[in-house]
């Protein structure tokens, strides 16, 4: 184990609130020759499981159905600490930063994804929350559900 995960875990109280508010992550799915494909994606936490969604096709969504198993990454980069004396090998990150591991598998159920993608809605513009969801874009939105294996947080400051 890294020394830092030893010393700087986050705790389960602080993961929570990074995977809740950050805007983006880092998710990695396993294309058909094993190499791994990582993808920018804007994603939801809710009632512990990670929710992305996006168009119905694709090679994320190809390579999920072919191996669910994925991993994420969500991080915050607060700003550099810099050496007091100039040293540049000195500077170090302010940061916190969250890893998880699980397997993703496509909401098939209509009214579960409508349920979901409100939830995203008033993530990302909540100022649209109470607008309705045209059923066509419901239906023609695929969202992957990730349930969380494993999930480790770690920080310095």
């Amino acid at each position: 184990m890294q020394h830092r995960m030893k010393t700087h875990l986050l705790t389960k109280y602080a993961i929570d609130q990074l995977l809740i508010h950050s805007a983006a992550g880092s998710l990695s799915t396993l294309n058909s020759d094993g190499s791994p494909y990582v993808i920018p994606v804007h994603y939801l936490y809710h009632n512990g499981a990670v929710y992305i969604h996006g168009l119905p096709k694709g090679q994320k969504l190809d390579n999920i159905k072919a191996d669910s198993r994925v991993s994420m990454a969500v991080y915050e980069m607060e700003g550099l600490l810099l050496d007091p004396e100039g040293k540049p090998c000195d500077t170090n990150t302010k940061y916190q930063s969250v890893i998880l591991s699980g397997k993703a598998a496509l909401l098939e159920d209509v009214e579960q994804k409508r349920a979901i993608l409100s939830e995203i809605v008033k993530k990302y513009t909540p100022h649209l929350a109470a607008a309705p969801l045209p059923e066509n874009m419901v239906k023609g939105t695929a969202v992957i559900e990730v349930q969380i294996l494993e999930m480790t947080g770690k920080y310095y400051d």
